[in-house]
């Protein structure tokens, strides 16, 4: 019998638990039943660091004794928050909107350890797009579909054809999960995939 508890991943993406495999560590997802409304005023570092730690508590409070990490992304142009433009129409705003501008791409990851204690750590992603013509926008538009990513930029696919440069902390904080700061924040919850003797997936 190992020593390091149970891990949940408070998410139902399916981009997250792609990443959450990389660990080669045994967990299950769960989907966090948490209101992910912004508030009013609330900046995106806000935003984002207070809706990460809601869907890890409220997975938390349901699993006592497990390590869960939650994560949040917001992507911000100047002061305004971009949400996911659902349609085609919204998409094609969204990214004639970014043409030749800079979109920060703002991730927070928490997570509550066995104790019930809460580590967090922020990054950010500036995203540098280039100048987009029409039947550029259009034809990504037909690959992509990118109706459910905020902003419109599917980072996982062909939404890095529409940037110059993204200087990064962690180039996994741009899928929504920067795993440099997960794994930093599960040595500090008792989990760690390269202690010796640590589980294994199944």
């Amino acid at each position: 019998m190992h020593s390091q508890p149970e891990l949940i991943l408070a998410s139902s993406s399916i981009t997250r638990r792609a990443l959450f495999d990389r660990l080669h560590y045994p967990y299950r997802t769960v989907s966090p039943d948490f209101d992910e409304t912004l508030q009013p005023q609330e900046s995106p570092e806000a935003a984002c660091l207070r809706l990460a730690i809601g869907k890890a508590r409220a997975v938390a409070t349901a699993n006592p004794g497990a390590v869960v990490v939650g994560s949040d992304q917001l992507v911000a142009s100047g002061d305004s928050i971009l949400g996911k433009p659902l349609t085609r129409e919204g998409a094609r705003a969204q990214l004639r909107a970014l043409s030749g501008r800079i979109a920060v791409f703002h991730v927070a990851v928490a997570v509550i350890d066995a104790q019930g204690q809460c580590h967090s750590q922020q990054t950010r992603t500036e995203a540098h797009f280039r100048a987009l013509d029409e039947a550029s926008i259009e034809h990504y538009l037909d690959l992509e579909t990118p109706w459910h990513c905020a902003g419109s930029m599917k980072s996982e696919g062909l939404g890095l054809a529409l940037l110059d440069t993204m200087p990064a902390q962690d180039p996994t904080a741009i899928l929504g999960l920067p795993l440099i700061a997960t794994l930093a924040l599960l040595r500090q919850a008792g989990i760690d995939p390269l202690k010796p003797g640590a589980p294994r997936p199944a």
